[in-house]
């Protein structure tokens, strides 16, 4: 795999893989933007204190990292622009949400964050299909 499949995909999909991809990058890319993400710009007293009692150092630095992974990861996502880094880093904060922030709470309470971090690494390893800005790019570079 080159780095440009890695960073814009292949383009060897069917249509209607295409179309699931964008589906699937829509229905978690946006909810994590609007719902997970832009709320945490910039990064409140709470939400960076909550990061330095996960044991992160440099709390300040690593709440802006998950609080820009959730938002700028989200939009990249949703319109298929460097999908997969960008829905790694996604998946990255999802997994530190699921597995260290809500590991001890019940699964009912962690489940949101598992259906998002499975979500983005699904993106993440199919890429983001043709209907993407990554296709767009891929086909002009094709040109």
């Amino acid at each position: 795999m080159t780095l440009r499949d890695l960073l814009f995909g292949s383009g060897a999909t069917s249509r209607a893989t295409d179309l699931g991809l964008l589906v699937l990058r829509f229905g978690i890319g946006i909810p994590m933007l609007l719902a997970h993400g832009i709320g945490k710009i910039p990064p409140s007293d709470g939400f960076i204190e909550g990061t330095a009692a996960m044991g992160f150092p440099l709390p300040v630095l690593f709440a802006w990292a998950a609080a820009l992974a959730e938002t700028v990861g989200g939009l990249f996502v949703a319109i298929g622009l460097l999908t997969r880094p960008s829905a790694f880093f996604v998946a990255f904060t999802m997994g530190v949400a699921f597995f260290v922030r809500h590991g001890e709470d019940p699964f009912g309470e962690r489940e949101l964050a598992f259906v998002f971090l499975v979500g983005f690494l699904a993106v993440m390893v199919a890429g983001a299909g043709r209907y993407a800005v990554d296709g767009w790019i891929r086909q002009r570079e094709a040109a």
